[in-house]
């Protein structure tokens, strides 16, 4: 069994997969930008995930129905895994794998995005509402723990975090939400945003 990281070996654990976590901002940027045009055109955004990362998609939720940093509109999100009534009738009637493809095929339109957290990429929930959600005509964006995993494969695009241990994959999927989250307002022209490219440019200013 490999040995649970404690103390400053968690931050170290950490800081090894932040080194290779730099193909994840620059996706979670580009679906920031992304997102903002389609929820301006009256997109909606659906996201899901199981335990931890169940939690991480209500946020996600969160900062797009209030707000990330500055004031704007409120945009139509929805958390699946908070749909308690909805979670408790589909797990009684159904199989366990239909308990978020089932909300899928109820809210989600053609262009709308689904997104999907799960630190294993594995859970046959999240493969389902992925397959469904593709069929369906959604943009689904996956973001996991380390390739290849079967949720990864069935998304349209993927965020995943190469780290070994779940703690560090659920705690750089909290990354990737917020520069996501930054970039959206970025795109929507909301507060004043600073890049590298645009301190790269005022260095040269200078």
């Amino acid at each position: 069994m490999t040995p649970t990281p404690c103390d400053h070996e968690h931050l170290a654990e950490l800081r090894r997969a932040l080194d290779r976590f730099d193909d994840c901002v620059d996706v979670a940027d580009a679906w920031g930008v992304r997102l903002a045009a389609i929820l301006e055109n009256g997109g909606r955004l659906l996201a899901a995930g199981n335990g931890g990362s169940a939690a991480q998609a209500q946020h996600l939720t969160a900062e797009l129905v209030g707000r990330y940093r500055e004031d704007r509109p409120p945009y139509s999100a929805i958390c699946l895994s908070a749909e308690t009534s909805s979670l408790t009738a589909i797990c009684n009637d159904y199989p366990a794998q239909e308990l978020f493809a089932r909300q899928v095929e109820a809210h989600g339109r053609p262009g709308d995005v689904l997104v999907l957290m799960s630190t294993s990429g594995r859970s046959p929930n999240m493969v389902e509402a992925a397959r469904r959600g593709v069929a369906a005509g959604l943009r689904v964006w996956a973001m996991t723990g380390p390739l290849p995993n079967p949720l990864a494969e069935a998304a349209s695009e993927h965020c995943a975090v190469d780290a070994p241990y779940t703690a560090t994959v659920q705690e750089l999927h909290l990354v990737a939400l917020h520069i996501l989250c930054a970039a959206l307002d970025r795109a929507l022209g909301v507060g004043v945003s600073r890049t590298r490219r645009s301190l790269e440019s005022l260095e040269e200013v200078s």
